[in-house]
């Protein structure tokens, strides 16, 4: 199961952490990590590249975890938290298709 967890302090999202394999199907026929994967390649890609918010990304390939951190404040703050927003959104609607399969926490 692929285990997504969002953190955040009062109403901000302060960053998240994404593991496990979901379990649908063999690697490299598993649609629902490979959406997980895209989404959240789009948000880091947006929150880093386009936002330019610096955020602190670790990747442990063995672990098959990604964990994205915020600093204390951001330039394009309203940018970055509809970002990471929509990547909770659509993480949650995956979710909701394939409950048996990823699991969204808020923490």
């Amino acid at each position: 199961m692929t285990r997504c967890e969002f953190h955040t302090e009062d109403e901000r999202i302060t960053g998240f952490s994404v593991s496990g394999h979901s379990g649908y199907a063999e690697a490299g026929s598993d649609i629902v990590c490979a959406a997980v994967s895209t989404a959240v390649t789009m948000a880091e890609a947006i929150v880093n590249d386009i936002c330019g918010a610096k955020a602190k990304v670790r990747v442990k390939e063995q672990d098959a975890r990604i964990t994205l951190t915020l600093p204390a404040s951001c330039d394009e703050e309203d940018a970055v938290q509809a970002a990471l927003a929509g990547l909770l959104l659509t993480l949650c609607n995956l979710r909701d298709q394939y409950p048996d399969y990823i699991e969204v926490l808020e923490v």
